[in-house]
């Protein structure tokens, strides 16, 4: 049995503790805030409840799994959990209305034909099948497995070329989301916008991101998305109670100042005048704060760092039910996309009329009463600390977002009794992704110092609920069995 400490209590930290809990280790979480779960935040007030991170779960699979190796029984006994129908509303500034079916292909090409005409659903699912093969080449590697000991092979792109013809055969490979869009989809605005979207969610630039990054809709699309009930701070919960279950001790208000190396190893953590010794270390927190703040002696500063963008939240407190047939997430797309992405990614400011992710969930538990209705707006923004700089005034910027809002039908503003702006202060965290020479792979979840594993959203396989719980399934299984 050895003994581990794990750093933070986000839900890669949780997930990492209920497996290696239950292979036999003894296992110690020391986590900085007053609570568990990280990302899958809650902000509850009058009644009103709200997930404060994600607010749906793709890849239910990687949660199952943790269910089924920490307890033997299914991630539904756990949690309540559906899949989403529609998965998405999208409207565009065309006035287009599109409704994209949850886990079907051939639906959301019938789809696309209505909203844009003959055609577009067949140029799309072209699109998707050279992810897929994208997705057949990367999932192990990238998903399921550490990271490569040479990730060489991963530094080249693995999406396929499509067939040039005429002048198009003297051109460059498609080697961008931006050129996937130009090239494949001919540059239709609406076609575009939806697969710039994906990429948007993830803090990644359509013209730096690798032209595999087609694999976020295709797996969306192709495996569906899912609400747990109670928002996924229900799921947190869930895997926190397994933990418990399996004698995880917890110390919340316990920040690790450092990493204790001895003999080249990790021996433990300190926490202020605390010292808890351990056999191995695993951190969950921003690899990126372990380096800047000194808390893993030798580590290099700039370890993990790279390009980032933010999450603006708005929570919003509705009076008055929410409609009938309301769409769970209803996609609203920027104005001018160009120069959205140029604000976000190019010249720090808030974009003016921006992609606006509107998550209305039909959960009683999240609300007072039926006469009520709680609501989420996400925009993507710069870097926060870039944006912070400018000083803007978030709460203008909430008046802004409701009135462009209300110009695509969707008039919120004379049911709002309260809300709640979150600025953003964390940066978006991208999965890891093939191509652009190794530019979006994170870092491995070896640290290079024996026996400290680093796990979460900002180390391999990268960001995203699944990807986080990926990162403690990989580790947990490479350290193995007591």
């Amino acid at each position: 049995m050895a003994r581990i400490v794990i750093i933070g209590a986000g839900i890669s930290g949780l997930a990492a503790a209920a497996r290696l809990a239950t292979l036999g280790h003894r296992v110690t979480v020391c986590e900085a805030s007053g609570t568990y779960g990280g990302m899958l935040g809650r902000y509850e007030r009058d009644g009103f409840s709200f997930d404060t991170g994600p607010g749906l779960l793709t890849l239910p699979a990687v949660y199952r799994d943790l269910a089924l190796k920490s307890g033997r029984e299914p991630l539904e006994q756990l949690v309540e959990l559906a899949p989403v129908a529609p998965e998405s509303r999208h409207l565009f500034p065309d006035g287009t209305d599109l409704l994209l079916p949850n886990a079907s292909r051939g639906g959301v090409a019938q789809a696309l034909d209505e909203a844009f005409g003959p055609g577009s659903g067949e140029r799309w699912g072209e699109v998707m099948n050279r992810a897929r093969t994208v997705w057949e080449a990367t999932r192990r590697p990238l998903l399921e497995e550490p990271l490569p000991a040479d990730p060489g092979p991963l530094r080249t792109d693995p999406y396929p070329a499509p067939p040039r013809r005429g002048l198009a055969r003297f051109s460059r490979r498609t080697s961008t989301l931006a050129d996937v869009a130009q090239r494949e989809l001919g540059g239709h605005p609406g076609l575009t916008a939806l697969l710039y979207e994906y990429a948007l969610r993830f803090g990644l630039s359509p013209d730096e991101a690798p032209a595999g990054a087609s694999v976020l809709p295709y797996m969306e699309q192709s495996f569906g998305v899912w609400y747990v009930t109670g928002g996924n701070r229900a799921l947190a919960e869930a895997v926190y109670r397994r933990c418990e279950q399996r004698g995880v001790e917890f110390h919340f208000d316990t920040p690790v100042t450092e990493v204790l190396v001895a003999d080249g190893s990790a021996r433990g953590v300190a926490a202020g005048e605390r010292r808890f010794e351990a056999d191995l270390v695993l951190s969950a927190v921003d690899a990126r704060t372990l380096a800047r703040r000194g808390i893993v002696p030798g580590l290099d500063p700039k370890f993990g760092e790279g390009p980032s963008t933010g999450r603006l939240t708005v929570l919003l407190a509705l009076r008055g039910a929410r409609p009938a047939g309301t769409a769970y997430r209803t996609v609203v797309h920027a104005r001018d996309l160009e120069r959205e992405l140029d604000r976000v990614f190019e010249r720090p400011g808030l974009p003016e009329y921006p992609t606006v992710q509107v998550h209305r969930p039909d959960d009683p538990t999240l609300r007072p009463d039926d006469a009520h209705e709680a609501a989420t707006l996400t925009v993507t923004v710069p870097d926060p600390d870039e944006l912070a700089e400018l000083a803007p005034d978030f709460e203008a910027y909430a008046d802004h977002l409701l009135d462009h809002l209300a110009a695509t039908g969707i008039d919120l503003r004379e049911r709002v009794l309260w809300r709640e702006v979150l600025p953003p202060t964390a940066a978006l965290l991208p999965p890891s992704l093939a191509g652009a020479d190794g530019r979006f792979l994170n870092p491995p979840n070896d640290s290079g110092i024996p026996g400290l594993y680093l796990i979460g959203a900002t180390v391999h396989p990268g960001g995203g609920l699944a990807r986080a719980g990926m990162s403690a399934s990989i580790t947990a299984a490479g350290i193995g069995p007591a």
